[in-house]
């Protein structure tokens, strides 16, 4: 690997060290039911989107609530000196991905079949301090 590469690894892997996020993998929620309820939470503040998650009726709300408790949860233990309240925190990224498909056959009239497709996801929450970002 060459010095400039090198150099370029540790600056990533730097920042990735002060970044707090939570994932959650292989999700059995098809990823356009949970990016319904993402796109409510994105960009909000922590204490608003678990608010908005935990009186949502969906079933993604959910698991994005207990997941987002989690990214919370990382943050405090990278930041163990700061105060949650002052922090401020925000919900700077969340991305569904897709997941495994788990393929079934469904009986069909006439001899044929169906194929049914079980989606899952992928969830990436990140969460960041606004009062780190405005400095």
């Amino acid at each position: 690997m060459g010095s400039r590469k090198k150099q370029m690894a540790e600056a990533i892997k730097a920042e990735k060290k002060q970044v707090a996020f939570a994932k959650l993998n292989n999700c059995p929620t098809s990823p356009r039911k949970m990016r319904l309820v993402a796109d409510l939470v994105r960009g909000e503040k922590a204490d608003k989107a678990l608010q908005i998650l935990r009186f949502s009726q969906k079933e993604a709300s959910r698991r994005l609530e207990k997941l987002l408790l989690s990214a919370i949860a990382n943050w405090q233990a990278k930041n163990e000196d700061a105060d949650i309240e002052e922090a401020n925190l925000f919900v700077k990224e969340i991305r569904v991905d897709g997941g495994s498909m788990l393929k079934r056959l469904r009986p069909a009239p006439q001899g044929r079949a169906h194929r049914i497709r079980k989606r899952s996801n992928h969830v990436t929450v990140v969460v960041d301090s606004l009062n780190k970002t405005q400095s």
